[in-house]
């Protein structure tokens, strides 16, 4: 069938044995791949931790073994359940979904929950057909599929009579929508209330036929038309979650639904993104409203209306105007009337109608105006309001402020966001008006339900450039959602391990998303971000960025909050979800929360004259209104009104919350079943896979983790009683007769069945099973079922024959009876004596009758009797019968009002138990809050306490200061004198300060200018970072460049070395270097002129290279209109081809009216000839007006050609000229870095020339790379340049086809039409490629401007650059002098700041060995654990073997249990087995001795460790109390800050490792265990065995005995090697822990230092506190000069180390000067280089200049080319207008032969007419086909492929049906001669019959003669004997029968049963003898 490929897998190469062989031999693995997520390759070479494989293109390389995952088999290819895999990794999860993705097979299990990934495309997989293969099949029974995981939810729900929810989650655009239609498609036909049930219920009649079903699937469309959009990922995306709840009865039908809704996105339907669109119904409703409808919608076209932000953004493959008429249609099945259908579109009309409304400003006030009201007008006609209220009500509301109502005038931005709220609350209130009336459709409540399936679709999780509120609610959904998956996979799977007393090891697979969650939701304590944005709403001016500032406060600490760097607004956050990192833009999330609305528009609504309108505003006093926001935002006071206000309403965030709570309970009470939707990739493409975005989902939704527990653990349980009631059919004689345990009789029957203990466990109450046991046990149960209903189904059958048979037994001897008598009364029908019987028969029963009228009459009587008591009887019956009825009518009628009256009290109870619960969660609020009031009245009592005793102590310092005070008034008089010798020693100071101050304004102006430079740099950077994506692609081809390049630095360094020895020739030779300094300054003077001048030029050149572009573009422009020119003309000429085309119809259909009307007369002979002569001379015309038409437009396209190509060679010498600037500029560039860089270091100090070298070649560096980068846009300019010209070339030649094939038809006439049409299809062909172009074109110019706009930054971005120099210089200057008077104090600190540097330098460098040591055991210890996992799959595969052998075995024990008597030789080799037990287990207690000394040795490490964290922190400790006064060791205590954290992390790391360890131990205890009761239990088999068995089965259990004892070695030298890598691992352990001591000494040491140094300054700052203390009075400004000192004191660390690092340079530079003598020279050589380098230059300048006046010269000329070819487009407008005049006298002359034609027609005119009719319908069918063809064309190449594929499948199936075609006729063949034979033997049956009957037929013949004969013969003795006889007196006789047959009678005449009859009183003469 066409669907199998879709679901089952085909039996491909993979899955044979030699693709497992194959495998196996290549060792195949998945090494990691930057693209492809994974690529497999082949291990070659193993070398330590590293592994050489072989990619699959050929490709070798060097691979860490850690990265490498294992490879599943071939045969595991496209497997259906991928808990199935050996090898479980992300590697083959991925590659499995991905060969099935391309496989089409888009369902995957993946453990307990299925995997969706869309397809982008149709499958057709959801068929009726498909319903019915799943329908009550089991999971393992049919292919992967969402019907699959729906059918066994419904068949838990009726079975398990527990609630059951299908939870399809995933990103936008999974697919998640999809498969909820998918689900309650199947549920419609599955559970469908009118299928066998029409006549029964009569409920079903009320619904209609499945009327309740398709209203349930006629639901989605309305709420998706309303409700879902097209956005960026995704062009059906629901913008709303929600949950779909399906009631069922008891019987399993579907009694009605009801549909719960979540945020709805209603800020959709007022703004967009450029490419998304609004809810569908607004594209809907203005597309698809027809004339009556849209005239009384209003509605206008899409570019009229402002919410529609980018017009009519179409959906491909949808049309909206069928859409529309799909949603009335649905609709009207839902049953919604058309007044509710018009109010409905009426509101939709009304919201985009608010979008037009404007408002302007007045102009002396801020107050808002309508100045057109038209909008206005139509809004309030839609809602049936007033005009003059509505606008009074937006612009001047009344607002009720205090006790009085004044109006108050709204400004523009007030006014425009209060029309936008009403769109948007008007749009919410519709949708959840259309929500209730469907629930109210839905809500069928005759029937009870008993239990319900749930289906939530809901928004999956998003990260859009702007998250805003909404974002927020979504993505915190989905933790909650994700948190219930963690939930019930995880962590409710192991508790219920726990407490059902299963052993169990908690595993922890990371996946708590509390934190996150909380962060969100929590109450207090502190507060989440909903609380606080609730908190935040009621207080009085808040504003965004205070709440922001209040987040940020309250969850700075917390780990899934931050701020993000890359953002400076201050509204900004960030949250980590479980997805990612996503940040939130908190602007107007108050005014959300709020959701505020003008009240006078809502009370104007509430007012309407329409009932609907009405309907939907009838609760709008409950509207956040203005009096509310100008409260919150004027008053001052807000405790009063917070809580007045708090109880009206709720915020937004407190219902969605409210909402999600009741949803989380709702899943959490039901069996949840997870459909993961995946989405593969972000272009909406079929069979395309992106696998990095696959394999982040994967991670989010944690697949690999449910997969690995779902392998782990016990997924399938049932309870004990349900277990021994399903499954005691399979161990019937198990379980003794009487009462036993549940418990106790599951054991037995798990004993009895055979089950390995690994594949189960039994808890408390339940049994728990691995996937797959359940599965087989209900196979086993199927076939056990039916051999025993096989058994039964025999028996009845038997029965049922056996009664047949003796029933036609019986009547076979009843026939035979039957026969006899016939027989009998033939013969006796002439006997006398019979003859005699019959007439006195009668005559004998005459003396009865009365006798019998009196019984009868007795018998009337009583029966009459008996009929009058039957009466009254009945007439009691009936009367109590009616009684019982009218109780009955009152029962049912009293049952109905209980049962109504019971479902209102449900609905009260329901209701009182949500109010129960939200009093409740208030009560629990109010107490938190009530508890945090208790404490912060504490914590005031406690502050409280404290400001008293520090008032006290204050209280005491006041008086103690009081007697100081005394003191010192004392102490006054004798400090005047001195005060007036200190006054003159302050004046002094005050003009060392004033020059001070001087020197210090100096200084801030240059930190001005610094941070300005700073400022541009930044800016420079942030263009830069832009740019850096882009430089990153060109790195790779860049490296051959960075090479040469280096080879230049090289050669640079050398030179630079010369350079530093000539330095250090000048600093000896000082005085000398002097003069020539003065020298080389008048020359740099010089050099800056030229340069200036040399600047000057370029900018000249760069202004006439614009000046070049600007004519290029126009010369593009001329081109665009020439093209546009010549597109006119070709479609000038295609229509007069087309009219060509029409008169050449025209003419064959008069040619063939002519020949059917002319055949009469002779005069319509010569007319025909005559009108021939004139078609012919048309003709003639025709074609020559065509050959010159084409000849022209040939020489058009020639010269367009030459045109085009000019332009390009123009172009080319343009980029050319470009390029050689460029490089002239370059090397100008390079030359004036390398002459500042030279003059510099002269011009500097000797300190610091190296220094700014290094500077400078980094801009120089920077300028290489982004003049690389212009370069590198250059050359894709020129490609796409060249790929213009091809692709123009390609179009003039697909031109010149076009005409030769049109030179072609017009040659023949009578293919006009057809070939017309083609070369029409040509042409528009040419006009896209023309219009795509032309559209590069535009493109190649943007480029081309912004790679200008990229020069000019360049430019500008050098001249900051030189700026930035040149003041640097002077601050170098001046740190010089400074330096020279402050290197005396500063040596000692650069000698000790050297020693901690070389000391933290030797920690880092131990550090760093010490984390790749640990790294690198890290990968070995994950590879071991993974070895660790495959050894136990390994192992249980095994035991899976051992116990199909032991099975094996005791089928063998049964079929030999006459041997018993040889098992007494085998009793040794048993002996012998014992003991290697006992050696085993020996081995098994020494490795848990080992593990447990493992485990001691890493609880001591720990310990150690912590002791370690310890030493750190208070390390870490004392070096902050060091760094927070001496900025030269600021430093240092990062450095040590990192350490400290890096040692951090290595010890968490360590502690899981720790962890790891230990679980590895309990695990390797387990399996220990295990291998010790599977080796008891293989003992106790093998002690049966050895008795019952004999000599051969013995020898072939003792081969598989070594075979297990060699696995079993196997196991335990790997469990050596795990023990040998363990203890490695300890020893590595301890080598770090001793290398960590060591880091711990040195850092003791450098702590020693580190306190000197504190001391040093300690002392330092005790003079400072001393000098400060002499002058308290100019405390101001020491303050001021304390500010800076710091400053200088960080400028001064910065020049010391500018000073050291110069210092280590002079050294270099005199030991070289003691070598080379030389410098001199090589300065000379150096100048003159420089002046070889500015003549070079000029001359490059001239070379340019040349260039330039090149280009203005072929500019010139293709200003002429641009306009002969405009004197050309005028020549060919005038031959077109000829052209056009020749066809208009045509067009004449046609018309007057067809005046002619009417007036010669006549007669044959209808027939002329019919044939024209016929000919018009052929030309439209032709038009038709051809634009069917012309769609069909693009679906026949869409189809292509899949036919293709389809061939294959055709192939295959015609030659298995070939096949079977071959077998059914040999089949044929066999039951033709078959048939034969039956025909033979039934014709030789049929003769044998044949003779058979003829010799019945002669006995009969013979016997009928005989019996004549002796009925003759009888009648001849009578005669004989009458004469004797003689008459006599009477008397009476009596005869028997018995003498008559014994007499006269022949014999076996009567019945074989005597029947004795008497013949009595008859009188006779004599009595008659009889004598025989």
């Amino acid at each position: 069938m066409a669907y199998n490929k879709f679901l089952f897998l085909e039996n491909d190469f993979r899955n044979s044995g030699v693709a497992q062989a194959d495998w196996a031999a290549k060792k195949m693995v998945w090494v990691p791949s930057e693209r492809e997520g994974f690529e497999q390759a082949s291990v070659k070479e193993e070398k330590g931790d590293q592994a050489l494989v072989e990619l699959s293109n050929g490709q070798k390389m060097t691979v860490n073994k850690d990265d490498i995952q294992k490879m599943n088999p071939p045969k595991f290819s496209k497997v259906e359940d991928m808990a199935a895999l050996t090898f479980l990794n992300e590697a083959s999860v991925l590659h499995n979904l991905r060969e099935r993705y391309f496989s089409s097979l888009i369902y995957t299990y993946s453990g307990l929950f299925c995997v969706v990934v869309n397809p982008y495309k149709m499958l057709p997989i959801y068929s009726e057909k498909i319903i019915e293969m799943y329908k009550g099949k089991k999971r393992h029974e049919v292919p992967p599929h969402i019907y699959s995981i729906t059918d066994n939810a419904y068949r838990n729900m009726m079975q398990d009579r527990e609630d059951q929810s299908i939870l399809c989650t995933g990103e936008s655009g999974a697919g998640k929508t999809e498969n909820t239609k998918k689900v309650i498609q199947y549920l419609a036909v599955v559970a469908s209330s009118h299928k066998g049930k029409k006549d029964v219920n009569p409920v079903s009649q009320f619904w209609g036929n499945g009327e309740l079903e398709k209203q349930l699937l006629q639901a989605n469309p309305i709420l998706e038309a309303f409700g879902n959009a097209k956005t960026i990922k995704n062009d059906n995306s629901s913008r709303f979650g929600k949950f779909i709840k399906l009631n069922f009865d008891v019987t399993g039908y579907i009694v009605g639904a009801n549909i719960d809704t979540y945020l709805l996105e209603k800020s959709r339907c007022i703004r967009q993104a450029n490419t998304e669109r609004a809810f569908h119904i607004f594209y809907y409703m203005v597309a698809g409203a027809k004339d009556k409808m849209r005239e009384e919608l209003l509605l206008e076209d899409f570019s009229c209306y402002r919410f529609l932000v980018a017009g009519h953004v179409e959906i491909p493959g949808q049309e909206d105007d069928i859409m529309f008429d799909e949603t009335l249609e649905a609709m009207e099945i839902m049953g919604f009337t058309e007044e509710e259908r018009i109010g409905m579109f009426k509101v939709v009309s009304t919201v985009l109608q608010l979008g037009n409304i404007k408002f302007e400003k007045e102009r002396n006030s801020e107050q808002a105006t309508m100045p057109d009201n038209t909008a206005a007008q139509k809004v309030c006609h839609l809602q049936g309001i007033n005009v003059t209220d509505f606008t009074r009500a937006i612009l001047t509301p009344r607002i009720k402020v205090g006790r009085e109502v004044v109006q108050k005038a709204q400004t523009k931005q007030q006014a425009d966001f209060a029309v936008e709220a009403l769109a948007k609350a008007m749009y919410e209130r519709l949708f959840r008006w259309i929500l209730a009336r469907v629930n109210k459709t839905l809500d069928k409540s005759k029937r009870q339900s008993s239990s319900f399936l749930g289906i939530l679709d809901i928004a999956g999780f998003e990260i859009f450039e702007d998250n805003s509120f909404e974002q927020l609610c979504i993505n915190y959904t989905n933790e909650r959602l994700q948190q219930l998956f963690n939930h019930t996979m995880f962590i409710l799977e192991q508790e219920e391990y726990k407490r059902e007393g299963i052993e169990w090891n908690f595993i922890d697979f990371g996946l708590d998303l509390l934190p996150c969650i909380e962060l969100i939701e929590r109450p207090n304590n502190p507060p989440g971000i909903l609380a606080l944005l609730d908190e935040e709403c009621w207080f009085p001016k808040a504003t965004d960025v205070s709440f922001v500032d209040k987040l940020q406060n309250a969850h700075s600490g917390h780990s899934k909050f931050s701020k993000p760097k890359q953002h400076k607004d201050k509204l900004m956050f960030s949250v980590l979800h479980y997805a990612g990192k996503v940040d939130y833009n908190a602007a107007n999330w108050l005014t959300k929360n709020m959701d505020p609305l003008n009240d006078n528009v809502t009370a104007l609504l509430n007012n309407s004259s329409s009932n609907f309108i009405q309907d939907l505003w009838k609760d709008a006093d409950r509207v956040v209104g203005l009096d509310t926001l100008t409260k919150m935002s004027e008053s001052s006071a807000p405790v009063a009104s917070t809580k007045s206000k708090k109880g009206m309403f709720r915020t937004v965030g407190q219902l969605y919350k409210e909402s999600l709570g009741k949803l989380m309970t709702t899943l959490h009470n039901t069996q949840p079943n997870f459909v993961r939707c995946i989405i593969p990739n972000h272009e909406k493409r079929a069979g395309k896979m992106d696998s990095n975005l696959v394999l982040e989902q994967l991670r989010c939704n944690g697949v690999l983790e449910g997969i690995r527990i779902c392998r782990q653990g016990f997924p399938n349980r049932i309870v004990f009683q349900e277990f021994r009631q399903r499954y005691e059919i399979l161990a019937a004689n198990a379980i003794p007769k009487g009462f036993m345990d549940g418990k106790q009789a599951c054991c037995l029957m798990v004993k009895h069945l055979d089950l390995d203990t690994n594949l189960y466990r039994i808890g408390q109450s339940k049994m728990f099973f691995r996937t797959g046991v359940l599965a087989q046990l209900e196979e086993e149960r199927d076939l056990k079922l039916t051999v025993v209903i096989i058994a039964f189904q025999g028996q009845a059958r038997g029965f049922l024959a056996r009664k047949a048979f003796s029933k036609r037994q019986q009547q076979l001897t009843a026939m035979k009876v039957i026969q006899r008598n016939c027989a009998c009364y033939l013969k006796l029908k002439n006997w006398q004596w019979w003859r005699l019987f019959t007439k006195v028969k009668p005559l004998l029963q005459v003396t009865r009758q009365e006798e019998e009228m009196g019984q009868k009459d007795e018998e009337l009587k009583a029966a009459k009797e008996v009929a009058a008591k039957s009466e009254a009887e009945l007439k009691d019956i009936s009367q109590k019968h009616t009684q019982l009825l009218e109780e009955r009518a009152q029962l049912e009628s009293k049952l109905h009002a209980e049962t109504e009256l019971y479902a209102e009290s449900e609905e009260m109870r329901v209701r009182l138990e949500a109010k129960k619960q939200e009093l409740e969660e208030v009560l629990h609020e109010m107490e938190a809050r009530l508890e945090e009031e208790e404490e912060r009245s504490l914590s005031l009592q406690q502050e409280r306490k404290d400001m008293e005793q520090q008032l006290q102590l204050m209280e005491s310092h006041i008086a103690e200061e009081e007697d100081a005070r005394q003191k010192l008034q004392l102490e006054k008089v004798a400090v005047e004198g001195k005060v007036k010798k200190l006054e003159e020693d302050v004046l002094l100071m005050e003009d060392q300060n004033i020059k001070l101050q001087k020197e210090r304004k100096l200084l801030e102006e240059r930190l001005a200018d610094m941070t300005s430079n700073l400022a541009e740099e930044e800016e420079k950077s942030k263009n830069l970072t832009k740019l850096k994506a882009k430089h990153e692609s060109m790195i790779s081809d860049l490296e051959v460049r960075m090479k040469k390049e280096e080879k230049g630095r090289q050669d640079m360094e050398k030179a630079k070395r010369k350079v530093e020895a000539e330095l250090a020739d000048l600093q000896e030779q000082h005085a000398d270097l002097q003069a020539q300094l003065a020298e080389l300054r008048a020359q740099l003077a010089a050099k800056e002129e030229e340069l200036q001048a040399t600047q000057a030029r370029l900018e000249d050149e760069s202004n006439q290279r614009g000046m070049a572009v600007k004519r290029v573009r126009e010369l593009e422009a001329l081109l665009q209109e020439m093209q546009e020119d010549l597109e006119a003309e070709r479609a000038a000429r295609g229509k007069v081809e087309a009219a060509r085309r029409d008169l050449g119809e025209e003419l064959n259909a008069l040619r063939t009216e002519l020949e059917d009307s002319l055949d009469t007369t002779a005069a319509q002979q010569e007319l025909r000839a005559k009108r021939e002569q004139e078609v012919a001379l048309l003709k003639k015309t025709m074609e020559d007006e065509g050959r010159s038409h084409d000849a022209q437009v040939q020489d058009l396209r020639q010269k367009h050609s030459q045109a085009v190509e000019e332009l390009s060679e123009q172009l080319e010498q343009a980029k050319r000229v470009k390029a050689g600037l460029e490089k002239a500029k370059q090397t100008l560039e390079k030359e004036t870095a390398d002459l500042s860089a030279d003059l510099r270091s002269l011009a500097s100090a000797k300190q610091d020339v190296e220094h700014k070298k290094k500077k400078v070649e980094g801009q120089l560096n920077d300028l290489h790379s982004r003049f690389n980068e212009s370069e590198r846009q250059r050359t894709e300019l020129g490609e796409r340049v060249s790929k213009m010209t091809v692709e123009l070339d390609s179009v003039t030649s697909v031109l010149n086809d076009a005409e030769g094939k049109n030179i072609k038809l017009s040659k023949d006439v009578s293919a006009l039409t057809s070939q017309l049409q083609d070369a029409q299809e040509l042409l528009s062909e040419e006009t896209r490629q023309k219009l795509n172009l032309s559209g590069r074109l535009r493109q190649m110019e943007d480029d081309r401007n912004s790679l200008m706009e990229q020069l000019e930054e360049e430019t500008e971005a050098k001249r900051g650059v030189e700026r930035q120099v040149s003041s640097l210089n002077m601050q170098l200057s001046d740190y010089k002098k400074k330096l020279d008077e402050m290197s005396g104090t500063v040596e000692m600190l650069e000698e000790s700041k050297k020693r901690l540097q070389r000391d933290l330098e030797a920690a880092n460098g131990e550090y760093e060995e010490k984390a790749s040591a640990y790294d690198k055991l890290e990968k070995s210890r994950i590879r071991l654990q993974q070895e660790l996992e495959d050894v136990l799959m390994d192992l249980d595969s095994q035991r899976q073997l051992v116990s199909n052998l032991e099975k094996k075995q005791k089928k063998f024990d049964q079929m030999l249990a006459e041997e018993r008597a040889v098992s007494s030789k085998f009793a040794d080799e048993r002996d012998r087995a014992e003991a290697d037990v006992r050696e085993k287990e020996t081995r098994v207690l020494a490795l848990a001795r080992a593990l447990d000394d493992s485990q001691n040795a890493l609880e001591e490490a720990e310990k150690s460790m912590k002791g370690l964290r310890a030493e750190m922190e208070d390390l870490i400790s004392s070096k902050d109390d060091v760094g927070k006064n001496v900025h030269d060791l600021e430093k240092a205590k990062r450095g040590l800050e990192a350490i400290v954290d890096e040692m951090r992390t290595q010890m968490e790391e360590l502690e899981d490792e720790l962890q790891v360890a230990e679980d590895a131990k309990l695990r390797l205890e387990v399996n220990t265990q295990a291998l010790r009761a599977q080796h008891e239990r293989e003992l106790h088999a093998r002690d049966e065995m050895g008795e019952e068995k004999r000599k051969q089965l013995l020898k072939q259990l003792e081969a598989e005995l070594e075979e297990e004892r060699k696995q079993r070695g196997q196991a335990s030298g790997s469990k050596k090697k795990l023990e040998g890598e363990l203890k490695d691992m300890e020893d590595q352990l301890e080598a770090t822990s001793r290398g960590r001591d060591e880091a711990i000494k040195q850092l003791r040491k450098i702590q020693g230092q580190v306190k000197d140094l504190q001391r040093e300054l300690e002392d330092s700052r005790a003079s400072q506190k001393e000098v400060l203390a002499s002058a308290r009075e100019s405390e101001r400004r020491s303050k001021v000069m304390e500010a800076d000192i710091v400053q200088l004191h960080e400028m001064l660390a910065a020049a010391e180390r500018a000073r050291k690092q110069a210092e280590t340079e002079r050294d270099e530079l005199a030991e070289e000067l003691a070598s080379n003598s030389s410098g001199k020279s090589m300065l000379s050589d150096e100048k003159r280089r420089m002046d070889a380098k500015i003549s070079q230059l000029e001359e490059e300048l001239e070379e340019e200049q040349a260039n330039v006046e090149s280009l203005n010269d072929r500019l010139r000329k293709s200003q002429q080319l641009v306009d002969q070819l405009g004197a050309e487009l005028a020549a060919e407008r005038t031959s077109s207008q000829t052209k056009e005049g020749s066809r208009q006298q045509l067009e004449r002359q046609n018309r007057d032969l067809k005046a002619k034609l009417q007036e010669m027609e006549g007669q044959g005119r209808s027939k002329l007419k019919s044939s024209i009719a016929a000919l018009e319908a052929k030309l439209r069918e032709v038009e038709e086909q051809l634009e069917i063809e012309s769609r069909e064309r693009q679906a026949n190449a869409k189809n292509l492929r899949q036919k293709e594929k389809k061939l294959k499948d055709l192939t295959i199936q015609v030659e298995d049906e070939r096949k079977q075609a071959q077998q059914y006729k040999d089949q044929a063949e066999k039951g033709n001669v078959r048939v034969k034979q039956l025909k033979h033997q039934l014709e030789e049956a049929e003769e044998e019959a044949q003779r058979v009957a003829a010799a019945r037929r002669k006995l009969q013949r013979e016997l009928e003669e005989a019996s004549e004969a002796n009925d003759t013969l009888n009648r001849e003795v009578s005669s004989l004997r009458s004469p004797r006889t003689s008459a006599g007196g009477g008397a009476s006789f009596s005869v028997s029968w018995r003498l008559l047959s014994s007499s006269g009678a022949p014999r076996g005449s009567l019945h074989p049963r005597r029947v004795e009859t008497t013949v009595t009183t008859v009188k006779w003469a004599e009595p008659v003898r009889l004598l025989i």
